[in-house]
């Protein structure tokens, strides 16, 4: 391990020589000067438009945030905050004066207040914990938030008192919650998520719902203010039916909750339309399968009839927003591969707005957009290239205008790698596949690359032309990146993805296998330097390749599920992943688990593996990866295990672990490529 961290800051510092008119690779440097624009908000009157710039702060190896505004013109760009601190979740109030926010600058997070007029800010709350879901009523007098509310539940077995002055070790924990951890969050503190409202003036806030209940939810006032709807899932049998929530309305007055929807399955993202006559959500029937799709419904309050709403066809509703005629609703999906925003009139016709929504998946090329409406209709979102993370652009009468340039100090001066779409069928079935490659810079067809192929997790998820450090840092490297979304990806339809339900890993493998060949087929590619690495599902995925074929030189396992059983019996929501991707539990279809696991194949593993994952990943934990690192031990296999400390599934939440990621990979992958130093035709990355 020493050697490795040796070799990782070498090539942290190095930078190959240049010629004088040659621009520099994107490289691990760059990664703490990256920005990007999330959360948009339309000024009263449409002609500005205030978000969130992040940046990097690499004292601190984490991000900052400040609130900015731009107007739609992309004229007087401006900071509204400053400062070394995370201010994030803007709401702006309904006379169009006053944003309040989210920010971190007493110490912890608190909600304030910026009057946009003359700057003054103001913190208005001193809470014990983090508030979220911020939202104004809407005559702007009282603002509403969750909040998580400790709860001290005495041991249930009694126990002597140590004596004064002893020294006796901590009391144990008594545990007996379905889920009793989370990754990101660790072992659950004694609690639960509330509603509160507090005065704009700040003051006392008064907690609203009550009892053993998280209300994670999205908060919308009703039209006169005197009760708030949110999303919970207040059964009784809420810690056996994870995914069985409904839309409640509770009262100010006398704290009353009344239960709105009623079906199996979840119903969740309320938002009242601006005239408080309809409550749109989110939601779908529960079939059990591993994809089901979320549409958009419309609950008309005075009938008490709710009515779904025709959108983008076979493809789910990740956000919308309502315009202020309470007549058409703004909405993002994603198609092919592709985020989109598209205006619905209900009952009516419709307007795609923008097709490159994105960026805010800074490590890999997953999608993810925010966006706002104006009152008239138009479109601020976050726009992403390959090239750059999100932007604030503009779509407005049919066009997109980019307002923003955070990152024109950095990627103008950087050789980018060029990305292109690929298409190609699967040697399985002959379905079509969709990916993209990424090419080094300055690529030349004429000379050979080795070919590293990137898969994607979820499994349930998709991969795009959109920013991705990590991609970008490989084909600087000199690796042509290959990544694509077989079959089980997300953006293709209801059918597509549940191609894998039951029944994953599976030809999933000839999807990504017959990418391989359709490259190779193209002839820069050097077929003796095939490379493979993946994370969560991608790893899953990674470990099952080189349990079926030897074709890769070597391989990097991140983050991965190697034994089915163990994993649902330690995952942080295993009553999730027992219910939704197996026809049973372990005990009852032990074949079906061991059919899916890539442990089940690890004596064909030849492969040299490298095995990473952070420390406290209580999604797919550390004994995952123990389990394939101690069996390629013993069948004498090449392997090395990277261990991240104090990261959680989301290994490269933090810039240098990005970093350290991408670092160990690369050298992995180096160590195992054939002596090409004197083949003038071929590429060796350094």
């Amino acid at each position: 391990m020493n050697r490795l961290i040796k070799i990782v800051a070498a090539m942290f510092i190095a930078s190959p020589a240049l010629a004088d008119n040659q621009l520099p690779n994107f490289s691990y440097e760059d990664v703490f000067n990256l920005e990007y624009a999330s959360s948009p908000q339309f000024s009263s009157d449409g002609k500005s438009i205030y978000y969130v710039r992040n940046s990097m702060n690499k004292m601190k190896d984490g991000k900052r945030a400040n609130l900015w505004r731009i107007g739609t013109d992309g004229k007087d760009h401006r900071p509204l905050t400053s400062g070394d601190y995370s201010d994030y979740s803007p709401q702006l109030s309904p006379d169009g004066k006053t944003i309040a926010f989210i920010s971190t600058r007493s110490g912890s997070p608190q909600i304030h207040l910026l009057w946009l007029d003359n700057g003054q800010n103001l913190q208005i709350t001193h809470l014990p914990k983090s508030p979220s879901n911020i939202q104004w009523s809407r005559d702007g007098k009282q603002i509403a938030f969750t909040m998580f509310v400790p709860e001290s539940k005495p041991l249930p077995v009694q126990l002597p008192s140590a004596p004064e002055g002893a020294e006796w070790a901590k009391p144990p924990q008594f545990i007996d919650s379905s889920i009793y951890r989370s990754d990101g969050m660790g072992y659950l503190k004694q609690g639960h998520v509330q509603v509160f409202v507090i005065p704009r003036e700040g003051g006392t806030p008064r907690q609203l719902t009550e009892g053993e209940y998280d209300h994670h939810s999205s908060l919308a006032w009703s039209k006169n203010n005197d009760a708030i709807y949110f999303s919970a899932n207040r059964h009784p049998d809420h810690e056996i039916e994870l995914m069985n929530s409904e839309i409640y309305k509770v009262s100010l007055k006398n704290g009353n909750i009344e239960q709105i929807t009623e079906r199996y399955g979840p119903d969740h993202h309320p938002q009242m339309s601006p005239d408080g006559t309809k409550l749109a959500y989110l939601g779908f029937e529960d079939q059990k399968l591993g994809y089901q799709q979320h549409t958009l419904r419309v609950l008309d309050l005075n009938s008490g009839k709710s009515r779904k709403i025709k959108t983008a066809k076979d493809r789910s509703i990740s956000n919308f927003h309502w315009l202020g005629d309470s007549k058409r609703i703004a909405y993002s999906y994603d198609d092919h591969g592709s985020t989109k925003i598209a205006i619905k009139k209900i009952g009516s016709s419709e307007t795609l707005m923008a097709s490159d929504a994105g960026g805010l998946s800074l490590g890999r090329p997953y999608s993810g957009a925010n966006f706002a409406v104006s009152k008239r209709g138009d479109i601020a979102y976050t726009q992403t290239t390959p090239q750059n993370p999100a932007e604030l652009a503009l779509a407005r009468n049919g066009k997109t205008q980019a307002l923003t340039e955070l990152n024109g100090d950095l990627m103008p001066l950087r050789e980018m790698a060029n990305i292109e779409e690929i298409n190609y069928k699967s040697s399985f079935d002959g379905r079509d596949v969709q990916g993209w490659v990424a090419y080094p810079p300055n690529f030349d067809p004429e000379k050979k690359y080795p070919l590293l192929l990137e898969i994607h997790g979820g499994p349930f998820s998709n991969y795009g032309p959109r920013f991705a450090a990590e991609v970008q840092l490989f084909a600087a490297a000199g690796y042509v990146v290959l990544y694509t979304n077989p079959r089980g990806s997300t953006s293709y339809g209801h059918e597509f993805a549940n191609l894998i339900h039951h029944n994953y890993p599976s030809q999933d493998y000839d999807d990504l296998i017959s990418g391989v060949d359709a490259v190779i087929s193209q002839g820069y590619i050097d077929e003796e330097q095939l490379f493979v690495t993946g994370g969560s599902g991608g790893g899953t995925l990674t470990a099952w390749i080189i349990g079926k074929t030897d074709r890769f030189r070597a391989a990097v396992v991140a983050k991965p599920v190697i034994n089915w059983e163990s994993f649902v019996l330690t995952a942080d929501y295993s009553r999730f992943f027992t219910s939704y991707w197996f026809s049973g539990m372990p005990w009852e279809k032990p074949e079906e688990y061991r059919r899916r696991s890539p442990l089940t194949y690890v004596g064909n593993v030849t492969t040299p593996t490298m095995l990473l994952t952070g420390e406290e990943d209580y999604r797919t934990p550390m004994s995952e990866t123990e389990q394939f690192y101690q069996a390629l031990k013993l069948n004498d296999v090449d392997a090395a295990m990277v261990r991240i400390p104090g990261a959680s599934h989301s290994i490269a939440a933090r810039p240098s672990q990005l970093v350290a990621k991408v670092a160990s990979i690369l050298y992995w992958f180096d160590q195992h490529k054939p002596d090409r130093e004197n083949e003038s035709e071929y590429i060796v990355s350094n």
